[in-house]
């Protein structure tokens, strides 16, 4: 299949879509990217890259990849990321339709992480192209606005409401990331063109990066300690609270540690705690690329998943939980709704409501306190899950599927 995938998120940034991309273009389709300057998370464009002017590259030898004109989010702040979604829009709407004139392509394929518009740019091109447009859907949209407080104003909220059904009623197919987005999207949406697609994780055999970024410092801590990892964004979002509430609250336990790998708007606020509480058991592990991550996650002793305990996130699976799963280690949860009951369906760990801190730092505690066979016991039931349903390999084969299935579908309509 020739599959155009519209994202405002590339590689080099890290996100699922760019193991997607690998996956389909080494099964042989033919994948060009359509995106912006790379700039997330820390807001500057990478070096190599300029902010103004359209640029085309290559990524994995032969995925073209065109990227246009692009404001960084810089550091942050409403008006920073309006006007760094707003540039998206205009420089695709702008540029797209041009840089990809020479093409064909049978399915543009939307990353639709937030926000909502970035999916405009892709509905000129479906027209250009009588391409099948498919939106992959990884936030919901009003929704997430309250829930946040980016956007209080009812009749605001109403007027994306609209935005959000006229994006959604563009599209020929329509894939959420959780079986709990269906209901919600299907207020904007026809239920019949809603799928459910799970996010999915490369499995750790499959990287091909040889290059190992972690320190041995950090290695020791965790094979000389009893750690609970926690990976991925330290924002709002993961209730860092929480966090700091399992470290003062375990303090006790010599060999606990709280080990961060990551970053986020939280991180300053943590250490800033970390330093007024004296924690020694809460510690900051750095960055790495997503191929290092397997290195860390064998060592722990579990894995970490929190969220804020809003309506919203419990329609949420957070995309750690596959690669946690794929780790083959047990999972600490305190998370309500899908993310929760598939670490319950899968047996793969012990779960909690979220930002129920008594109940999680229970949780840590009867980990600590089985023994290594019991543990290793709901890595491997941890580890069967994920290859039954998350392997990235046989989703992308599922992925194809559903195009030329919705695609015969629409042709049978038309008829």
């Amino acid at each position: 299949m020739k599959i155009l995938i519209v994202s405002q998120y590339f590689w080099p940034e890290s996100f699922i879509i760019n193991d997607i991309a690998e996956t389909l273009k080494n099964q042989g389709h033919t994948i060009v990217i359509a995106t912006g300057k790379p700039n997330y998370p820390k807001g500057d464009i990478y070096n190599g890259y300029a902010s103004s002017g359209v640029q085309i590259e290559n990524f994995s030898d032969s995925i073209e990849v065109v990227r246009v004109p692009l404001r960084p989010r810089g550091n942050g702040g409403a008006i920073n990321l309006a006007l760094n979604y707003f540039s998206f829009v205009w420089s695709g709407l702008r540029w797209f339709r041009t840089l990809l004139n020479d093409h064909e392509f049978d399915v543009i394929f939307v990353f639709m992480l937030s926000p909502v518009t970035l999916a405009i740019p892709a509905i000129p091109l479906k027209i250009q192209k009588k391409a099948h447009l498919v939106l992959w859907v990884q936030d919901l949209w009003p929704e997430s606005l309250k829930t946040t407080g980016f956007v209080r104003n009812r009749f605001l909220l109403w007027l994306t409401g609209l935005m959000v059904k006229g994006i959604y009623t563009s599209a020929d197919t329509i894939l959420v990331q959780s079986r709990a987005f269906v209901q919600p999207v299907s207020r904007y949406a026809r239920k019949d063109k809603i799928i459910y697609y799970p996010n999915s994780f490369l499995d750790s055999i499959d990287n091909k990066s040889k290059a190992m970024t972690v320190p041995q410092e950090l290695i020791d801590l965790l094979e000389q300690n009893f750690c609970i990892v926690f990976a991925g964004n330290i924002g709002t979002a993961q209730s860092v609270e929480t966090l700091l509430q399992v470290a003062i609250h375990l303090q006790h336990i010599s060999n606990f540690k709280l080990v961060l790998i990551g970053s986020g708007s939280m991180i300053n606020w943590l250490k800033d705690q970390k330093d007024r509480h004296k924690l020694n058991n809460l510690i900051f592990g750095g960055q790495y690329p997503s191929t290092d991550m397997p290195i860390i996650f064998k060592r722990a002793a579990g894995l970490l998943v929190t969220l804020k305990h809003e309506e919203i996130f419990s329609y949420t699976i957070p995309s750690k939980v596959q690669a946690y799963l794929a780790a083959g280690r047990p999972i600490i949860a305190a998370l309500d709704g899908e993310g929760s009951r598939i670490i319950e369906e899968a047996c793969a760990g012990l779960t909690c409501p979220a930002e129920d801190i008594d109940n999680l730092t229970d949780n840590i505690k009867q980990l600590y306190n089985m023994t290594q066979g019991e543990r290793d016991n709901m890595g491997i039931s941890a580890r069967k899950y994920y290859l039954e349903h998350f392997e990235m390999k046989q989703q992308c084969k599922n992925l194809i599927s559903i195009f030329e299935k919705r695609i015969s579908e629409l042709e049978t309509e038309q008829k």
